[in-house]
């Protein structure tokens, strides 16, 4: 079975035992020998890795509700890392009998509104000795009983509560007779019990409460199942208001289990929009709809508001205390969309001030400056193979001028595979070493640095290059111990001035003379830990992170504020579009057609599956795999033709080996799961055929489609879904139509969140962005302009007014969400 698999079913099933760590036999500790090595032999990033150790160390120690949420904000970590893992399925219910409920959950929503994530106290509100942060017992009606059931919630404090949305929201507010009903409509009723009875059906296990109800229009039946005590509240006679979903029986309309108060009361739960929480063990709508009914009022007012009164002011928001009033009872649509978009644009502005003051607080240091010769850089750009794009040349414009500068360069550079983003980190790195400093650059893989190396070889050293060539070092963990010897003694003494490497160059024994430049390659792919680490040996150096994904907008907006960027939007002369094609499953052979053709051209092909076996897991099931796909392909589809085989399983140095004889001709097709969307160049590969291609992000299929026509030949990229689904074929059908990256990227937010960019650039920001949609763009930018202005009036942030802010800074800054590097 496949380890991940093994991990998915574990966690599910301790899931479904209630955290209580007896899934596996001697508890989840026993795997600790077991699951992290698998993990490193699948090829996991080593801050993965250790998150995994971590979690498995300590996973015993916490209690049930700490677990799950442990357990549950590890497989996103994993499936933000490997997205073909399965998405965690709606909680099964625990084995432990629950106990009688009194009171029904309220029905199936009409209008539902996106909840927020689960209750969390602010960032920017410092502890202390403070009501808001007493515990929910120490508020009337809360007993030890309730208050265990609220902190399965993350509610363990007055202010949690206050934070605990509704989940969604019903709208009950549309009073209608009951002879004007229909079918299906959500509604309130008022009128009056003409009869109440309680019935047991024919073997006595289920007792129903049935009454009939009037509002003068006409009358209308009423169901209650297994709640007997109505009967004894409800008298005939009694007004009453009913809230629910109207439902047919026998060919009448009738109400089933609807939310019901007498007249008198306060419409809480009727003729109103009804909020709905979310609900554990022992907690029921209706006592949380009275709690909050009481605590709201009284409490939402002495929340400190965290916004300047200057910044509501210009960018007309409500106070706090109206806007968690409205959160959980709202007046009208209007009013809750008010509110939550006030609680969203905080969200921005607030993640934008910490960005830009760890930005701020990082550029104080300053850094060297690297005046560039106009001459020559030109002669450097004249002895170039190629000439540079006009993206090329605006981006190394940008890098020049952080150069000069005398403040570190902190700058993204991202375009799509293939539009030449080595070149550009290469003339700077020309630049620094030029100065007789250091650069360093590394790369996920080792078939990537070594890729990186001999460009940097090619264009920087030689005759006409500005560097020797022993200028310029390889270090892997595959380099031997006589040549790392060499190679350390060299960066020490300075005679190295470019390191290329994997993680091997964040080892305590890489000691630089003068590391003046640091770039960072697939930047997605390394923890913020280790970008620091690599920065840390030099003193305040430069930093140029690249990526091939191309990142929305509002994403570069928010989550990478604090690096400049710069796009490569243009693809060097000579490259066409691949050509695009989407094919059922049965059209199998005429890909197979193609690939033969190709390679009687002399060219190669690439053949990609989501996963490395077939899983007996349903999220698996009937998806082609690389490891069951591999002997039919063969022996039977391309008996005489040469192929390789790679997957995530396999040690880095088989990896490594396997993809250099595919690069140097040695296989006619390599057969692969995703591993080679982060891969060397292979300019003779003509063919991207991608089985089970819904299981994949569209930014993922675009980096793996730019894997082939690298060399300037026509190529093909062939999708092959597992499944004929109208709305999976449709979504495909958008990468037969476009060829920008940022297109498709937008596509990918808008279909699959956030997650698919990210990586492990923000560890803290699917919780810090509750109520934000990152499509959003006026408010993304907004929030933006406000920050901005907060610096130019504190640039600071010393005035009284801001001290809320500059605590969310800290709290940021000490759990490392916001790092720079």
């Amino acid at each position: 079975m496949d380890p991940l698999e093994m991990m998915y079913r574990v966690l599910t099933l301790e899931e479904e035992r209630g955290w209580d760590n007896r899934a596996v036999m001697g508890g989840l500790e026993r795997m600790l020998a077991r699951w992290p090595a698998q993990a490193r032999q699948q090829g996991w990033p080593e801050p993965l890795v250790r998150r995994l150790e971590d979690f498995l160390r300590t996973y015993p120690h916490w209690p049930p509700e700490e677990r799950a949420r442990a357990a549950h904000a590890l497989w996103e970590e994993i499936r933000q890392a490997f997205p073909h893992a399965p998405a965690w399925q709606a909680r099964p219910k625990p084995r432990t009998p629950e106990p009688a409920r009194t009171e029904k959950t309220p029905p199936e929503p009409q209008r539902a509104v996106r909840g927020p994530a689960p209750a969390r106290a602010p960032e920017w509100l410092p502890r202390g000795p403070t009501g808001l942060y007493a515990p929910v017992t120490a508020l009337q009606f809360v007993g030890r009983r309730r208050a265990s059931a609220l902190a399965r919630l993350n509610v363990e404090t007055v202010l949690d509560l206050l934070y605990l949305f509704p989940r969604r929201y019903d709208d009950y507010s549309r009073l209608k007779p009951i002879r004007h009903l229909r079918y299906g409509e959500e509604v309130t009723v008022l009128g009056v019990v003409k009869h109440i009875d309680v019935r047991e059906s024919r073997n006595g296990r289920l007792k129903r409460v049935e009454a009939l109800v009037s509002d003068g229009s006409a009358t209308i039946q009423v169901t209650w199942f297994n709640q007997t005590w109505i009967a004894q509240k409800l008298k005939e006679g009694q007004a009453v208001a009913l809230a629910g979903k109207v439902d047919r029986y026998l060919g009448r309309l009738v109400l089933n289990n609807p939310e019901w108060e007498p007249l008198e009361e306060e419409y809480l739960h009727t003729n109103r929009i009804v909020p709905v929480y979310p609900l554990t063990r022992n907690l029921t709508q209706r006592w949380m709809r009275r709690l909050m009914r009481r605590v709201v009022p009284m409490w939402a007012k002495k929340v400190p508001d965290p916004l300047p009164a200057w910044v509501r002011e210009q960018a007309q928001l409500p106070d706090l205390a109206w806007t968690l009033q409205q959160m959980h009872f709202p007046d009208d649509w209007e009013a809750l969309e008010r509110a939550r978009n006030r609680l969203a644009l905080e969200e921005v502005f607030m993640f934008q001030v910490a960005l830009l003051a760890m930005r701020e607080q990082y550029r104080k240091a300053g850094a060297r400056v690297f005046p560039v010769d106009p001459a020559w850089l030109e002669v450097r750009l004249a002895r170039l193979p190629f000439t540079l794009t006009g993206a090329q040349r605006r981006a190394l414009e940008h890098i020049l001028q952080d150069l000069t500068s005398g403040r570190p360069m902190n700058r993204l550079l991202q375009g799509d595979v293939g539009s030449g983003k080595t070149v550009v980190a290469a003339l700077a790195m020309a630049v620094v070493t030029h100065h007789g400093a250091q650069a360093a650059m590394m790369a996920p893989t080792a078939i990537l640095a070594e890729q990186h190396y001999r460009t940097l070889q090619k264009l920087l050293a030689g005759p006409e290059g500005p560097l020797p060539p022993e200028a310029i070092a390889l270090l892997t963990a595959g380099t031997s111990t006589a040549a790392r010897r060499e190679i350390l003694q060299g960066l020490e003494t300075g005679r190295i001035k470019i390191l290329v490497g994997t993680h091997a160059l964040i080892e305590a024994p890489v000691r630089f003379q003068d590391l003046q430049l640091v770039v960072i390659d697939e930047q997605h792919r390394f923890g913020v830990r280790q970008r620091a680490r690599l920065r840390q040996k030099g003193e305040n150096p430069h930093l140029l992170v690249m990526t091939a994904t191309p990142i929305p907008r509002t994403l570069a907006l928010t989550v990478y504020a604090d690096l400049d960027l710069s796009v490569l939007d243009e693809m060097p002369p000579g490259r066409k579009p691949v050509q695009t094609f989407l094919l059922t499953p049965v059209e199998r052979e005429r890909a197979y057609a193609l690939i033969r053709r190709e390679v009687e051209k002399g060219h190669q092909a690439f053949i990609i599956f989501p996963y490395i076996r077939t899983s007996e897991h349903e999220d698996f099931a009937h998806v082609p795999a690389a490891l069951d796909m591999f002997p039919f392909l063969v022996e039977e589809v391309f008996p005489d033709l040469r192929l390789g085989l790679l997957h995530g399983q396999m040690r880095p140095e088989e990896k490594d080996e396997v993809m250099a004889r595919f690069r140097d001709g040695e296989f006619h097709i390599l057969v692969s799961t995703p591993v080679v969307e982060v891969g060397v160049d292979v300019p003779n590969a003509t063919v991207m055929l991608i089985e089970g291609a819904e299981r994949f992000g569209l930014a993922q299929l675009h980096q793996l489609r730019g894997r082939v026509g690298r060399g300037g030949q026509q190529a093909y990229c062939l999708l092959i879904p597992s499944t004929e689904a109208a709305a999976e074929r449709e979504r495909l059908q958008a990468l037969t139509q476009i060829h920008d990256g940022f297109r498709l990227a937008e596509l990918d937010l808008r279909q699959r969140g956030p997650g698919e960019f990210l990586g492990t650039r923000q560890a803290g920001f699917s919780t810090q962005m509750r109520f934000l949609d990152m499509l959003n763009i006026p408010l993304i930018e907004q929030g933006r302009t406000l920050a901005q202005e907060l610096f130019r009036r504190d640039p600071t942030l010393q005035q009284p007014e801001h001290q809320h802010l500059v605590h969310y800074v800290q709290r940021l800054w000490q759990k490392g969400e916001a790092e720079v590097s």
